[in-house]
């Protein structure tokens, strides 16, 4: 049974995992960390982790960058594991996670989906083919008309798979509407849409001569994330020190 510290527990995705982790019978969430707190829950919520008096296997951090020292400080103290969810942090902030990752073990992935991390793996293995073929490679990704950045953090990390799986260097290319010149092939094409309620779409198409192959991910509600992290917590639960991702829970 791992037991789980959710950062985080009273905002949208911290309750999509609340629910999740309550119909998982290897985890157990044992404590929360939110600064709300309407006493929905079957396990008591804390403040700060200061106030927090609960040992844990692991945290799940599903929350903002507020506070993300403190966060950071309980989990050397303490040397409890923990699974980063939370996006738009700063530089500083991802340099102390690599310092702290010598205290402890840290989980952090630019998608906590199965799914999406799944076709990292197919993407490193049929690039080099399709790219040495000369099809050119573009991404197309869909998100909701709330979404602040673009491209998405995950497109550029599938548009970062594909690049590191082949032999030389290609750019990246996002906007074409200021060059008046053919298709270069050694670029990769990265392309946003917003709209709607659309929670994610990537689809990664290789063109060739004549035909062409596209692979494409949905994601219908944001509990594919939940259940992603909530798996990568089971995962990091007891693992030594250092830095893991998605990857090494596929793997």
């Amino acid at each position: 049974m791992t037991k789980i510290i959710m950062r985080g527990c009273n905002g949208k995705m911290g309750r999509v995992i609340t629910e999740i982790v309550r119909n998982d019978a290897d985890a157990q969430i044992v404590a929360g960390i939110d600064i709300f707190d309407d006493g929905h829950n079957d396990y008591p919520v804390f403040e700060n982790f200061a106030k927090c008096s609960v040992d844990a296997d692991v945290i799940i951090d599903f929350a903002s960058t507020n506070n993300f020292d403190e966060f950071l400080d309980y989990c050397e103290e303490k040397g409890v594991p923990a699974v980063i969810c939370t996006t738009g942090l700063s530089k500083e902030q991802t340099d102390r996670i690599s310092d702290a990752s010598r205290k402890t073990a840290f989980l952090r992935s630019a998608n906590m989906s199965l799914g999406i991390n799944t076709l990292f793996k197919v993407l490193k293995n049929i690039s080099p083919l399709l790219a040495g073929a000369g099809y050119d490679i573009e991404i197309v990704e869909k998100h909701h008309n709330q979404k602040l950045d673009a491209p998405s953090g995950t497109a550029l990390a599938l548009a970062d798979a594909i690049n590191e799986s082949l032999e030389e260097d290609y750019g990246y290319k996002f906007d074409r509407s200021k060059d008046r010149a053919k298709r270069p092939k050694d670029e990769i094409g990265i392309s946003a849409v917003r709209g709607g309620t659309i929670v994610g779409e990537h689809e990664i198409i290789f063109a060739g001569e004549d035909e062409v192959i596209e692979i494409k991910h949905t994601a219908y509600s944001k509990r594919i994330f939940a259940k992603g992290a909530v798996e990568a917590a089971k995962f990091l639960a007891g693992k030594p020190t250092g830095l893991y991702t998605m990857k090494d829970v596929l793997d």
